[in-house]
């Protein structure tokens, strides 16, 4: 596990100043802006966790590219030390209704990305955060269904509760940083659809896909580990996710 402390958090924050952004300069594509949110959490027991219906589970599994020998779609026993909240969405949802995704929603006008994900995460999780909570951003990342999103890092300091709105969050995990850095993450597969690499991250025995995949490593390789100027943003979203 990875110590949630201040060391961590001046880390994060040095290392994002010195990464030079890749940025989307405005156009036709949509704006969004999502919240890679770090928080303190506790181990939990293996079975612990609650997940997606063995339905959903089963069909997300389904629609995954490569090699999943040894997933099943749980995400039991994946918090403890420094983390990061990941929701599970709401199945109800016209877009990417039921898939993982980092709090976040479109950039109202006249808004900045660090101002959007503060408010999405008030009112996706009820979490309310100053201006001081941001630590920096990673490269804006350009989806398949038309978005630029930009991702912006915060710190908690305090282990709040939660209030996850139940119309677009049916779950909310605390991701332990160390699962971004397992022996056999990051895994990259082939489509047919694109020439372009698949990107998965392992997290428990589920597989983390782009855009959200994308934007957690290189928070790993760039905000964790200092290797400003990796990029993503040439890694590929699973057909499932292009609408």
């Amino acid at each position: 596990m990875i110590a949630h402390e201040m060391a961590l958090r001046h880390r994060l924050a040095r290392n994002l100043a010195e990464h030079e952004l890749l940025t989307i300069p405005d156009g036709e594509q949509r704006r969004a802006a999502v919240a890679v949110v770090i928080v303190d959490s506790q181990p939990e027991r293996a079975d612990a966790s609650p997940i997606a219906t063995a339905e959903s589970t089963v069909r997300e599994m389904a629609n995954v590219p490569g090699d999943i020998t040894g997933f099943d779609g749980s995400m039991n026993g994946v918090s403890g030390g420094a983390a990061f909240l990941l929701c599970l969405r709401a199945s109800t949802l016209r877009r990417h209704g039921g898939q993982f995704a980092l709090p976040g929603g479109r950039v109202d006008p006249g808004e900045s990305a660090e101002e959007t994900a503060r408010r999405e995460l008030q009112e996706e999780l009820g979490l309310t955060l100053g201006a001081d909570a941001v630590l920096g951003r990673l490269d804006d990342y350009v989806t398949r269904s038309g978005f630029v999103i930009t991702p912006v890092v915060l710190w908690v300091d305090n282990d709040d509760t939660l209030h996850p709105d139940p119309a677009e969050v049916a779950f909310v995990h605390r991701v332990g940083l160390h699962q971004l850095q397992r022996d056999d993450s990051p895994r990259f597969v082939t489509i047919p659809e694109s020439v372009r690499p698949v990107v998965q991250l392992p997290i428990g025995r589920n597989l983390l896909h782009a855009p959200t995949g994308a934007v957690m490593l290189q928070f790993r390789w760039v905000a964790m580990e200092g290797q400003v100027g990796r990029r993503v943003n040439e890694l590929e979203q699973p057909v499932f996710a292009w609408k």
